[in-house]
């Protein structure tokens, strides 16, 4: 296949593009298989996610102590799995990452009623996915996120004992169909992922502007109707599906 040579006068539509990476110069010619040029527009709208990295930031030893400031708690992470329940060596890219840890500082508080934090030094919890900023502190791996971002307290090994905080609440999802209305048989990949469960657990509710709780509108027990891509999911020891989303994901109760 031939080959286009791309001189400095091409390379100039992008090469601004590209000034945190050394290698690829307006003075140096690209040599690619083949080569389409995008509209301005278009190339604003690259925001080129997949090379983003994001890594955890290294505190050097000399410093001893790491105290969060607000709202913020300071999260020493859970190790990842490296074995699966049958004894079964992970290799690193399977293992998953884990969503939960321990807290080791906490901030101020909030600010709003001068409320003080639902957590403490030591509780085990659950956060959010993608919450928080990684940090590398004292030999180990540490996350500092809002007290916001934390879906519960988990003291157990099983998620259906979780206590979701806020106005979080704690669903059981119901169990797929494995037939459809004529009476055929789905295979897993054709099994429609439900967006109903019944609540286990509900957070104390959020704070208004004094400071004060408000109670939350659904109650353990209720058969809701949730938005499809929310919350968090979890798979309890038994093998069932969990999901911890907020309440007002929740879009309905059934009866």
């Amino acid at each position: 296949m031939a080959t286009t040579h791309l001189t400095s006068a091409a390379s100039s539509i992008s090469a601004k593009r590209f000034t945190s990476f050394e290698g690829l110069r307006a003075s140096n010619a690209v040599r690619v298989s083949s080569f389409s040029p995008l509209e301005q527009n278009e190339l604003s709208l690259r925001s080129f996610r997949a090379l983003v990295v994001k890594a955890a930031t290294t505190v050097a030893p000399k410093y001893t102590s790491l105290k969060p400031l607000g709202d913020r708690v300071l999260v020493k992470i859970k190790t990842a799995e490296e074995k699966t329940s049958g004894g079964i060596l992970l290799p690193t890219a399977a293992q998953s990452k884990p969503q939960a840890g321990e807290i080791v500082a906490v901030g101020e508080g909030h600010a709003v009623g001068n409320v003080e934090f639902s957590v403490k030094t030591g509780t085990q919890v659950v956060y959010s996915k993608y919450a928080g900023t990684e940090v590398e502190f004292d030999g180990s791996n540490h996350l500092i996120l809002k007290e916001d971002d934390i879906v519960g307290i988990l003291e157990t090994d099983d998620v259906k004992d979780m206590k979701p905080l806020n106005d979080r609440v704690l669903i059981k999802v119901a169990v797929a169909e494995e037939k459809t209305a004529g009476g055929l048989y789905l295979t897993d990949a054709s099994k429609e992922k439900p967006s109903i469960g019944t609540v286990i657990a509900v957070g104390p509710g959020p704070l208004d502007e004094e400071g004060k709780r408000k109670p939350l509108s659904v109650a353990p027990g209720n058969t809701v109707l949730y938005s499809k891509y929310a919350g968090n999911d979890f798979k309890g020891t038994d093998g069932s599906e969990y999901i911890a989303l907020r309440v007002l994901d929740v879009m309905a109760i059934l009866s």
